[in-house]
């Protein structure tokens, strides 16, 4: 009987062995198939995750998409933003934290949310920014009504400080820095600071007297006058084309000032022109941005000075393409 049961026994164990190898190779092979899927997804949404938090609190890559800092930084060219310079953002546009000790230094390039900027609703413009951030800056969904792309960042050199005052003569910047007594002149405040030498201009001086004229005629035009003094025709007559100002900042000023001698009751123009002849003061807490590329950029000249809680970022290097790696001075 003893044989018996060691037989009965010996071939239960022997079925009862070869169905569960045959069950866990089914469980295998069902594992296999959908692992194979689910590390795919899984490792997707690591990596998404994973560039979603280093572009958030760490670094950010970011594709420049205007000539506004030429020759420092070319358009489309692509560079990597510390996001941990001036403070981190809790999320895309949101509050900073660890913050109070951070601050913008003169001469940084930095990124800031555009002041200009049409907000399409809270949800779109965080989740466009999660889209550009997650596909390492290659998608930018945020389009304005020609479809061209949104600038909601902006790229510029921190040039005026709280306390400082800046007027601008034929597009030449001339500062007031906290503490100074009189305004100098941007080049040589530069080299007696040390600061880069990257900013530069384009614009030919003698150009000025051809657009002051234009400025001028297109005020008269504006007044509804209709004889304009030969001087300003002849001078006009020296631009190649007036399609466009070479020096929009100028033009504006130019026109504002001259309205006024034409109209001193106008009290919007000489409100206007006023502000001109102030300049622009820098309060506290605040940056004026201007580009390196001064004659065409736009820049704090047109919106003013940004806060520093709209500053997210500072450009440390450019990553592509590859024959320029390397720093921006």
């Amino acid at each position: 009987m003893e044989k018996v049961y060691a037989f009965l026994e010996a071939k239960a164990v022997k079925h009862l062995t070869k169905r569960k190898a045959l069950k866990a190779t089914e469980k295998a092979r069902k594992r296999t198939i959908l692992s194979e899927l689910w590390s795919w997804v899984d490792a997707f949404l690591f990596a998404i995750v994973a560039v979603l938090l280093i572009n958030q609190f760490l670094f950010q890559l970011f594709v420049i998409p205007s000539p506004s800092m030429v020759d420092t930084i070319e358009v489309g060219d692509r560079v990597v933003v510390s996001k941990m310079s001036y403070g981190t953002e809790a999320y895309p546009s949101g509050p900073k934290i660890f913050d109070s000790t951070k601050h913008v230094v003169r001469d940084d390039i930095i990124t800031f949310y555009n002041p200009e900027y049409e907000s399409k609703g809270p949800v779109f413009d965080i989740l466009s920014q999660i889209v550009y951030m997650g596909t390492l800056s290659l998608v930018n969904i945020d389009r304005n009504a020609d479809g061209s792309i949104a600038e909601r960042l902006f790229v510029k050199r921190a040039v005026g400080f709280p306390g400082d005052r800046a007027w601008f003569d034929d597009g030449n910047l001339m500062i007031r820095p906290a503490g100074y007594a009189e305004a100098v002149l941007e080049a040589l405040f530069r080299e007696e600071n040390g600061l880069s030498q990257q900013p530069q201009r384009s614009i030919d001086p003698e150009y000025y007297t051809a657009q002051d004229a234009w400025a001028r005629l297109y005020a008269l035009q504006e007044s509804g006058i209709g004889q304009a003094p030969n001087h300003l025709i002849q001078d006009y007559s020296a631009l190649s084309s007036a399609n466009y100002p070479g020096d929009r900042y100028a033009f504006e000023e130019q026109r504002t000032l001259y309205s006024t001698l034409i109209d001193p009751s106008d009290v919007e123009a000489r409100s206007a022109a006023s502000r001109y002849r102030a300049g622009i003061y820098v309060p506290e807490g605040y940056v004026l941005p201007l580009g390196d590329n001064r004659d065409n950029s736009h820049d704090g000249r047109y919106f003013g000075p940004v806060s520093e809680k709209d500053i997210n970022g500072r450009v440390l290097f450019r990553f592509w393409p590859l024959g320029r790696i390397g720093g921006l001075d």
